[in-house]
């Protein structure tokens, strides 16, 4: 029989997997941060820029669909967090805009900006939108100083549930140096990925050599963040759910849930051993071009186990630090069990949406990037 809390815990597997997959897709991210570190000369800024922009849409997309899903299944953390960490969220979205924008206008007849100007908020969004995202995620762990009061919802005069317990309105989690360190990880995390699509998609040996020491230097980079975030990880305090559905503090809270869960401990280290053996590979052999379709699969294991140990296992996934006990927690913060239940129904069609865009996605890397392809084709 399908429960409530089965339909819960249902539904934060699904937002798990979405950001699995949003954190693989910032390698669009990632490669756009290399324009002009890889990239030495025109050529292989356009190839950059190219190879990038057949897949941006992917990352938007599933960036909306991100924000979607927790708004459907659990509304209250939408509310809470797109509504009090604000500018967080506003700053992101910025990032996505600039984007997009300059995709669309970098090549257009009458760009008064000019090329470099747009490939210019190409690398911010490249930089920016991984670090913020990583940072905002990083509360998960941390916590973020809000207050929920469901029983303001009968106010007349101000049926506000949840309200924000500072003016920084998010922009505090940057004080903690733990999120701070988790939005670099991601940040050059991504910039690892985008540098291994684009070895496997883009075909110039010069550009490949660039590549690939670019990767070397932002590996070292994710490997120091990476040391650094898991050394705090497994010694800090986290927010444990009691019986009672009360917050307490617990020491060694998340080492404990991988402990206790341990097939998402072999899902991390999985994930884990993926992500490395993918980049080692490619730094180590220098016609190896694969890497991404092992650091891919990867990271969204890793991704995936880190939201598992977020939420799963009595522990409250975004901690009030302003109010213990306005933590939120799968069963407080959820739809109905109705909604959960009709929308557990429509998610039955991921799988097909899925397939869909790994066929088009095949169809459109079938064969690799090159300077005479952007010769005879459109280009940004």
């Amino acid at each position: 029989m399908i429960t409530y809390t089965f339909l819960q815990q249902y539904w934060w597997f699904l937002i798990a997997l979405l950001g699995g997959l949003l954190v693989f897709l910032l390698f669009v991210q990632g490669g756009n941060a290399l324009i002009f570190l890889a990239g030495k000369n025109e050529v292989q800024r356009q190839l950059i820029v190219n190879s990038t922009g057949r897949k941006w849409e992917l990352t938007f997309t599933t960036l909306v669909t991100f924000g979607g899903a927790f708004f459907a299944s659990f509304p209250l953390f939408y509310s809470t967090s797109f509504g009090g960490a604000y500018w967080v969220w506003i700053l992101i979205l910025i990032t996505f805009v600039f984007q997009a924008v300059s995709y669309e206008f970098q090549s257009k007849a009458g760009n008064i900006l000019g090329k470099r100007t747009f490939r210019i908020f190409l690398t911010l969004n490249g930089c920016l939108a991984p670090l913020l995202i990583g940072t905002a995620v990083g509360t998960f762990f941390t916590g973020s100083a809000f207050l929920v009061n469901k029983s303001a919802v009968g106010d007349i005069a101000a049926p506000v549930i949840s309200r924000w317990a500072n003016g920084w309105h998010g922009l505090e989690a940057v004080a903690n140096p733990f999120n701070v360190e988790f939005g670099l990880m991601v940040m050059f995390l991504a910039v690892c990925l985008g540098a291994l699509y684009m070895i496997n998609n883009i075909e110039d040996k010069e550009l490949s050599v660039s590549l690939r020491r670019s990767l070397l230097i932002c590996f070292g980079g994710f490997l120091l963040m990476l040391v650094m975030v898991l050394i705090q990880f497994i010694t800090m305090e986290g927010y444990a759910v009691d019986a009672g559905g009360v917050v307490v503090m617990e020491k060694g809270k998340y080492l404990h849930n991988l402990i206790q869960m341990p097939v998402v401990l072999i899902m991390f280290l999985l994930g884990a051993v993926m992500l490395v053996a993918g980049v080692v590979m490619t730094l180590v052999k220098k016609e190896f071009n694969r890497g991404i379709w092992l650091s891919g699969p990867g990271t969204v294991l890793a991704v995936m186990a880190i939201f598992m140990i977020a939420g799963y296992n009595g522990t409250a996934y975004y901690p009030s630090t302003a109010d213990i006990q306005s933590s939120l927690t799968l069963s407080n913060s959820c739809s109905s069990e109705f909604t959960l239940k009709t929308m557990a129904v429509v998610s039955l069609i991921i799988p097909f949406v899925v397939a869909y865009i790994a066929y088009f996605w095949r169809q459109m890397d079938k064969k690799s990037l090159t300077k005479d392809e952007l010769e005879n084709s459109d280009k940004y």
